[in-house]
């Protein structure tokens, strides 16, 4: 037997604007039941298969898609579906460059298996010299800069900046100022070549 709309859903229908004619229309465009107008997914849709006003496709809509299936259920549109919460355990590294999860017998300075370059770089802290892995220095707290910049951060400490401004300050200067930095660390014999 197809599928029909119970008389208990037209009177819905049409307390949403839906007038005879337009039942007519969605019988006719294959649209008879509620599931089906999850098929036609959006009010837009609804208006041009049946001439609804687009206040009344709207609210039809609304209602339609209110008892749709639970997410990820055969037949749900895709905006119906909620997005999916991944929760991972505190022990789980990320590749700073692609973000591929490393398998569980990973150790700090290995490669990723997804990208080949270093994991999780193991990096210098400008403020306590203590290295490892991460953003930010197990030991002293610092937010850690690039190796290329360690040198240049060094100096800014010993001009007197305080730690959490150093990485900011350096992420802020032109190629100019970096360079008139790096003139700087030369000039002072820190530097090594």
């Amino acid at each position: 037997m197809p599928k029909a709309f119970s008389t208990l859903e037209k009177n819905i229908l049409k307390s949403k604007g839906v007038t005879a004619a337009h039942l007519k229309k969605l019988k006719a465009a294959g649209v008879n039941s509620r599931e089906d107008f999850a098929t036609v997914g959006d009010a837009k849709t609804l208006q041009e298969l049946t001439g609804l006003p687009a206040k009344a496709a709207g609210q039809v809509m609304e209602w339609a898609l209110s008892g749709a299936p639970a997410p990820g259920a055969a037949g749900t549109p895709k905006a119906a579906q909620t997005p999916q919460v991944r929760v991972d355990s505190a022990d789980v590294v990320n590749c700073v460059h692609c973000g591929a999860k490393q398998p569980k017998d990973y150790k700090s300075g290995h490669l990723c298996v997804n990208c080949g370059k270093q994991a999780e770089p193991v990096l210098t802290c400008f403020w306590c010299a203590a290295s490892g892995p991460g953003k930010f220095c197990r030991n002293c707290g610092a937010q850690l800069v690039p190796t290329g910049e360690l040198e240049l951060a060094m100096l800014l400490k010993r001009d007197g900046l305080p730690k959490d401004e150093i990485p900011k300050k350096l992420e802020s200067l032109s190629k100019v100022e970096k360079d008139a930095l790096w003139g700087r660390v030369r000039r002072s014999g820190h530097w090594s070549a």
